[in-house]
């Protein structure tokens, strides 16, 4: 029998992201009260043929609890194998992932290919359910297009294959992350299964999730792309969800402080140049809206090593670096 899945009453969880959700970027969410982590993505094909970078990605701190390891593929086979693999470094929960809508994914099978074959779908869940002693989750889309959104009797299938919770994002796979996110289906779903309910999809500031916990009923919440441009969302909601106020905006000295940390986490756990050539993604949202962000970001585009990256950011932010005036300004 499997363990029983903790409470996830009002979490705010820190959705899956592929090249993301590091242990690095994962720590610092954690930092600002992130209730719930997830690894990054990982192919079942690839952890059972034993690739390097499949296990790395599963690699997580005690600190980082509770989190999930997050599986995709398209034969029940391979997921079983997978989810006890995973099941060995004892995460808090196995996560299956049905909502990935990138070609190469959904080509195989899996993601959200699975929502063109929900008897497969209800298979996959099911083997891994009876395969580990870990909670098992799944995370998935309304429905492969706005003409076949059947989120319903997916759901139903998803609970009755075995697993303990389910996260929906609110638009379908031919939107991608384009369009605004359809919440209303989740109080049908609230209505239609008993396992709790996670919306994930366009919550990007404390007053949507706020709107999205009154108006859905949902018992969590998880945040993806908001995160990544600014991590102190977690803490952001929580005091507004607890005030009905809203936090002063992270000064920069507080975003060139935590980018810095982020770096120095990323170089410790991926070695120098990787941190530095990956932290690059980050610039944008950790400097938003800071002056002359876009002729920062591309001087600091230019460095593989952390030490000039530091010493710029921390001569930007004490006004040591100057640049002439631009469009970039804020407004």
């Amino acid at each position: 029998m499997p363990k029983k899945l903790f409470n996830i009453n009002k979490a705010i969880a820190l959705a899956p992201m592929e090249k993301v959700t590091d242990i690095s970027f994962r720590l610092l969410c954690k930092k600002f009260g992130a209730d719930i982590v997830y690894t990054e993505f990982i192919n079942a094909e690839g952890l059972i043929r034993n690739s390097i970078k499949s296990k790395k990605k599963m690699t997580f701190f005690p600190d980082e609890r509770p989190i999930g390891i997050q599986l995709y593929g398209a034969l029940d086979s391979s997921m079983e194998k997978a989810a006890k693999l995973a099941e060995e470094l004892q995460p808090d929960l196995i996560d299956i992932n049905a909502g990935c809508w990138v070609r190469n994914v959904v080509g195989q099978g899996a993601g959200a290919g699975l929502l063109k074959d929900l008897k497969n779908l209800y298979k996959i869940v099911n083997t891994v359910v009876k395969a580990v002693d870990l909670p098992v989750t799944v995370k998935t889309r309304l429905g492969w297009d706005e003409k076949s959104i059947e989120i319903i009797e997916t759901a139903k299938i998803i609970q009755e294959a075995g697993a303990q919770a389910l996260t929906i994002h609110c638009r379908t796979r031919s939107q991608a992350h384009d369009g605004t996110p359809d919440y209303k289906w989740i109080s049908q779903v609230k209505n239609a299964v008993s396992i709790p309910i996670i919306v994930n999809g366009g919550i990007t500031t404390p007053q949507i999730a706020r709107d999205v916990f009154l108006s859905t009923g949902c018992d969590g919440i998880m945040i993806a792309r908001g995160a990544i441009n600014n991590p102190f969302i977690f803490k952001e909601i929580k005091y507004f969800m607890e005030t009905g106020t809203l936090l002063p905006p992270p000064s920069l000295p507080e975003r060139v402080n935590l980018l810095i940390e982020h770096l120095k986490y990323s170089v410790e756990f991926k070695g120098e140049r990787r941190a530095c050539l990956e932290i690059r993604k980050h610039y944008s949202g950790y400097l938003c809206d800071a002056p002359n962000i876009s002729k920062l970001r591309m001087k600091l585009m230019g460095f593989t090593e952390a030490p000039p990256i530091i010493e710029t950011l921390l001569d930007y932010q004490n006004h040591r670096l100057q640049f002439e005036e631009s469009d970039d300004q804020p407004h």
